[in-house]
């Protein structure tokens, strides 16, 4: 039989996947989770507290409580950082980034990681709406940025999922996936991120650099933001 604790806990990650399904989602204020969840602050604070422990939440005073590991940095100054960037700022520096980091992950990739890579893949394509398909896109380029196994690459990405949460960037991204079409949308990114998975698990590098720009470069044109000059074709 479970306990009071594990109760309260059931109910908040119920709260939270369904109010804060993305990293860098704020929760709503200690007094409004606890009657939500029907708990007292104490409870609640201990609960919180182990989530903090295994990364699902961090906590700032001043803040609020919000999904995933806390950010590299000072948080006040992440968060003023993220407010003021746009959708075309944020792609003209994943463009930039992210395919140098698939190249990184082909050469240093191991045995396991093509399956976690794929497993990646196949959540987007079983995506049925725009929260999840979002979700799995973000686990995808995270999940990259891990292979690499470079901590500050892996920050860099969390610092992208962290714009992407923003609600400048998330109306955007509705009115394209309204727009594309939801099987058309998830089935394109789909093929495009097992292009890359693919070029990944055979260490080609510069494949794998390819074949993350043309996804960038098509997510972008679906977004109706302007390529960079003298993009790989």
């Amino acid at each position: 039989m479970r306990t009071g604790r594990e109760i309260v806990r059931a109910r908040l990650w119920s709260l939270i996947e369904r109010d804060a399904p993305a990293p860098g989602d704020r929760l709503p204020p200690e007094r409004v989770l606890a009657g939500l969840v029907g708990c007292s602050r104490e409870t609640l604070r201990a609960v919180l507290s182990a989530l903090e422990a295994e990364g699902e939440v961090w906590r700032h005073i001043g803040q609020g409580t919000f999904r995933g590991r806390a950010p590299v940095g000072q948080p006040v100054r992440d968060t003023l950082l993220l407010e003021a960037t746009t959708p075309s700022d944020l792609m003209d520096a994943r463009r930039l980034l992210e395919p140098q980091v698939a190249a990184a992950a082909a050469q240093r990739r191991d045995e396991g990681d093509g399956t976690l890579l794929r497993r990646r893949v196949a959540e987007g394509r079983a995506a049925v709406d725009r929260a999840t398909c979002e979700r799995a896109d973000d686990r995808f380029h995270q999940a990259i940025a891990q292979v690499t196994r470079n901590p500050l690459l892996i920050a860099l990405l969390r610092h992208f999922s962290g714009a992407r949460c923003r609600a400048v960037w998330q109306r955007e991204w509705d009115r394209t996936y309204r727009r594309v079409g939801v099987r058309e949308f998830t089935e394109a990114h789909s093929d495009q991120h097992a292009r890359v998975v693919d070029a990944i698990a055979a260490g080609d590098g510069a494949a794998a650099h390819r074949a993350m720009l043309r996804h960038l470069e098509a997510v972008s044109l679906d977004m109706g933001i302007p390529q960079a000059e003298g993009s790989d074709k």
